[in-house]
């Protein structure tokens, strides 16, 4: 997710009252990590999650270094969080450093070794001149990183330093977001016991209108609050292509439909959204001409029973915490090979997302949960993008093998408005300078466009 700079190198694609320090010493002794006061049953998370929000503070009294060339927090407890960020105050200020967090685990009371964040996440904004983008609530961010349950921070972040220049100034207002993504999803058995968590069966509050709306924007897909959108054979699927989009389908698609079978997708519901959280708008495009390929840079450390965690934790810190409407990727797919429905407003529909800076209108984002710069994603995963993309593009007779056109809305590769030939399964490195999806997801998606379209029968 690093964007390259300006110049010739490149690099890659809510206030909360702190605890007391811990002093170093109590690091080599777990149990004096913990006040006496701590030492108890840890807390359940929270229903529908929360955030703290901690101002960073300079860490150096070295002038010679600048007023703001490193800033962040020691080593303090903290309420329980999963999923880690640091955000500033301007969205067009990018931060030319490094990012570094500890975190103690609350099983096992142990620090971890430093983590760098992905500081170079501006390209996987919402698209220059949008209503999104120009909100007014919209900040910089790095990437979020997931670490699990913990209950114990610690953070710095350093200016960069050119040789015998000054160090650059970090960005103002310069914030750590420690995000609780909340109780897991529930379970399918649970999900058809009880009725939906936000539907009201007589009154209609907003909250319950939101995840009406959320649901109902699959219809005809699943029933409303289904917990996942089951998968059809390739027959089942021709079928519900007529029925989507009968008047929309030339006749060469009529006869011979080129399209994959629809996989199995975990909707919103099955993940467990708190649909209060975002706009309650959908906002789409005309059509889905291509798919960009991304990872999340969250890092690889979970297991495929925490993603529904995972994914309501990066849900919250994108719009919590980043200020945008919604998560900003439309789908998503874990290691193991499992979708999810990410943006709302209906999986087979062209719901315009927010994770190609210049590139969102007429496409969709797909991110792949994990860092892949250095490791390589799983088979399993890039049967998914495969699978996924094979029946999307085929709703709109795109040709995973091909070529299309799309129109620049703005970026450090294509001015704004230029039309640019890209693939119709491109990477996010494609449309902007950045190393997303990594160089190793990157380097199967020749693969992924391949197998897509065997998928649809070509």
């Amino acid at each position: 997710m690093r964007g390259l700079l300006a110049s010739s190198i490149g690099v890659t694609c809510a206030v909360a009252l702190a605890l007391p320090l811990t002093p170093p010493a109590a690091a080599a002794n777990p149990a004096a990590a913990r006040p006496a006061s701590t030492a108890r049953e840890a807390p359940a998370a929270e229903p529908l999650g929360s955030t703290q929000s901690l101002p960073l503070a300079p860490l150096t009294r070295d002038r010679s270094l600048g007023p703001a060339a490193e800033q962040g927090l020691t080593r303090r407890d903290v309420r329980h969080f999963s999923l880690v960020g640091v955000v500033w105050d301007n969205p067009d200020t990018q931060l030319h450093g490094r990012v570094q967090v500890r975190t103690r685990a609350t099983d096992s009371a142990t620090w971890s070794g430093w983590q760098d964040l992905e500081t170079h996440n501006a390209d996987h904004y919402a698209d220059p001149d949008t209503a999104e983008r120009t909100s007014g609530r919209v900040r910089g961010a790095t990437a979020p990183l997931w670490v699990g349950d913990s209950d114990g921070v610690e953070v710095r972040v350093r200016a960069d330093t050119d040789g015998e220049q000054a160090a650059s100034l970090l960005p103002s207002g310069l914030r750590l977001e420690l995000v609780d993504p909340g109780e897991e999803a529930p379970t399918e058995e649970a999900s058809a016991a009880t009725p939906p968590r936000h539907l009201a069966p007589t009154a209609e509050p907003a909250e319950a209108l939101t995840a009406v709306d959320a649901s109902a924007a699959n219809a005809g897909l699943a029933p409303l609050g289904a917990t996942e959108i089951p998968a059809l054979n390739r027959s089942e699927t021709e079928q519900e292509l007529y029925a989507l989009r009968a008047g929309e389908l030339t006749r060469q698609q009529q006869s011979r439909p080129k399209i994959g079978p629809r996989p199995r997708i975990v909707t919103r519901r099955g993940w467990g959204a708190d649909e209060k959280l975002r706009e309650k708008k959908f906002v789409y495009t005309k059509r889905v001409k291509a798919a960009f390929v991304h990872h999340t840079a969250t890092g690889n450390g979970y297991r495929c029973a925490q993603v529904p965690s995972l994914i309501r934790g990066i849900y919250r810190y994108h719009v919590r915490s980043m200020g945008w409407r919604d998560i900003g990727y439309n789908f998503l797919v874990d290691k193991c090979g499992n979708i999810y429905e990410g943006r709302a407003g209906g999986v087979a529909k062209p719901v315009l997302g927010a994770h190609t800076l210049g590139f969102n209108t007429n496409s969709m984002g797909i991110a792949v949960l994990g860092t892949y710069g250095y490791t390589k994603p799983s088979a399993a995963a890039v049967r998914a993008v495969a699978r996924l993309t094979a029946w999307k593009l085929g709703l709109f007779g795109a040709n995973p093998r091909g070529k299309t056109y799309l129109k620049s809305g703005g970026g450090n590769l294509y001015r704004k408005g230029r039309n640019v030939r890209l693939n119709v399964i491109s990477g996010h490195r494609d449309g902007f300078s950045t190393e997303c999806p990594g160089r190793q997801l990157y380097r199967k998606l020749g693969s992924a466009r391949a197998t897509a379209a065997r998928y649809q029968g070509r």
